[in-house]
């Protein structure tokens, strides 16, 4: 790891004691962070959110955050401004939903070169001296068409000195709420507790005779069958939901499986770019069908079929929703496909003959996947953010995606800690106990040397991917009946918080990682590295 982790950094910076400024032996500069004025004074965090930034002295600023170009109307990771005095420029951006500490970075005006921090520390413990090296970047002509704002790219001279603008934001929150439901993490572009209204609604087994074939308010008994009509209903709804966020399109797929029908919902957003290659995001629908009653749910073993299937997987399922919702309404490069399969649990049907039946021309350039996410960190059981292929297991494969998912941990998540965290307990012991055991504040990033959700299809055709699990083997209601709302808030109650409290926090942390990679692999797709 530390061998993948030097490849990536392409320069050494030395930070200047005290100083208030970075970078290398130079002549201090005139500049200060005082000559650059930020506007509003209270600046939103975790939404699209419009500054200002006005000069009182000629310089260049990097600003290290996603914004939207105003000629393309498209998300990019960053740009650099030049601006001399008196200048100012208005710019629609999104700072960290999780992490109220950001930074922008001040030099020479017509600048191109800059340092950046390591993969897996935030800007403030960069600022504050915690990491020993950093990379560097470069400013060059927007690749976009009708694009306006210079790109930032992989550099290999850091440029010397750099002044930096401390700021604070603040993340909207409602007002109906407090924190022991969630509250911290109720506002934003996303957010968790959308999520967990959404799971808790699918999951409702209220009583409801004039609702569905199920008998409840929510959509149960959702197992694959050409026989059941809970099945089909849970389609006919799931469709509707996606046709309401006025995506371009909204398909059903059927595909023969042997004797039964592998059913998939797929909704599209045209790339305004590159409308062949395809950029998906999803989760299975499907639960564990009924088949017969096994005994040892106290003891974790898998049983014999859920009704409710609240995580595994109405909680994938909704962090789908949620994210199609929002980005429907975004202009991106590439296709994005938000796509519910189904027949996962019989081994993955709906998203394999999805992948093995793509239409003449179009190609996969990223697929991420949510499959029993939310049994987690803040919890007490690990988070993990696998991704694959996996070719070997004494090295990391695909360090692209390694990284790209440490970058958005570290700083836009603040989980540098439980990242450091994640790496010991993956060291030391690999995926396994990760599944079934208890941690405490712990997020693993690693190479999954296991496939055992729809991700598997995509790598199976070359796509490197990237998806977000909690507890698993370890969940004893893992395919059972007790798969509910309630058994998943009691399992995330803690000392010092409560279980839906804690839910929302992880639904939060978990989609808002999502969202953070689709809109890089947007602008910059993570290849298949080996």
């Amino acid at each position: 790891m530390d061998v993948v982790r030097a490849l990536m950094m392409v320069t050494v910076m030395c930070l200047a004691s005290l100083s208030g400024c970075f970078g290398e032996d130079a002549e201090p500069s005139k500049l200060s962070q005082n000559d650059l004025k930020v506007s509003p004074s209270i600046i939103s965090g975790g939404e699209w959110t419009t500054i200002t930034l006005k000069s009182s002295n000629d310089m260049s600023v990097f600003v290290p955050y996603f914004v939207q170009d105003p000629g393309s109307l498209r998300a990019q990771n960053g740009t650099v401004f030049d601006l001399k005095s008196g200048d100012s420029v208005a710019l629609s951006i999104l700072f960290p939903p999780r992490n109220s500490d950001v930074i922008l970075l001040i030099g020479e005006y017509g600048r191109e070169n800059w340092p950046i921090r390591a993969p897996d520390v935030s800007w403030k413990q960069w600022a504050n001296g915690d990491s020993e090296a950093s990379a560097s970047i470069t400013a060059i002509e927007n690749q976009d068409p009708n694009g306006e704002w210079p790109w930032i790219v992989p550099g290999n001279n850091s440029g010397g000195e750099v002044h930096l603008k401390f700021l604070e934001t603040v993340r909207e929150q409602r007002t109906d709420l407090t924190e022991a439901d969630g509250v911290g993490a109720s506002g934003g572009w996303v957010n968790g507790r959308d999520v967990y209204e959404w799971v808790d609604f699918i999951a409702d087994d209220t009583p409801c005779a004039t609702c569905g074939p199920d008998g409840a308010v929510g959509y149960l008994d959702r197992w694959i069958g050409n026989a059941n009509p809970s099945y089909e209903h849970a389609i006919v709804y799931f469709e509707g939901v996606m046709q309401g966020y006025g995506l371009d399109r909204v398909e059903v797929h059927r595909f023969q499986w042997n004797t039964a029908w592998a059913v998939n919902i797929c909704g599209y957003k045209d790339g305004s770019v590159y409308p062949d290659e395809w950029l998906i995001f999803g989760a299975h629908f499907d639960i564990a069908p009924p088949v017969a009653y096994t005994p040892g749910a106290e003891i974790g073993i898998p049983g014999y079929g859920t009704r409710h299937g609240a995580y595994d997987n109405a909680a994938g399922s909704s962090m789908v929703l949620s994210t199609a919702k929002v980005l429907a309404e975004f202009d991106a490069r590439r296709t994005m496909v938000f796509c519910l399969w189904s027949s996962e649990e019989e081994g993955l049907w709906g998203s394999r003959s999805f992948a093995n039946d793509l239409p003449d021309g179009i190609t996969v350039s990223n697929y991420l996947n949510l499959d029993m996410a939310g049994v987690n960190y803040p919890g007490d059981y690990a988070l993990s953010v696998y991704l694959g292929p996996d070719g070997t297991g004494d090295e990391i494969d695909q360090p692209g995606m390694f990284h790209l998912a440490e970058w958005i941990g570290a700083d836009a998540l603040n989980l540098g800690y439980e990242m450091e965290r994640g790496r010991e307990a993956w060291l030391q012991d690999g995926e396994s106990p990760l599944w079934g055991d208890i941690y405490e504040d712990t997020v693993a990033i690693y190479e999954s040397p296991t496939a055992r959700s729809d991700h598997d299809s995509f790598q199976q055709i070359g796509v490197a991917t990237l998806g977000w699990n909690g507890l698993v083997d370890g969940y004893p209601c893992y395919h059972r009946e007790c798969d509910t709302m309630e058994t998943m808030i009691d399992y995330m109650g803690t000392d010092d918080s409560t279980g839906i409290n804690n839910l929302v926090h992880s639904w939060d942390i978990v989609t808002w990682w999502a969202v953070y990679a689709f809109l890089h692999m947007d602008q910059t797709p993570v290849p298949n590295e080996l």
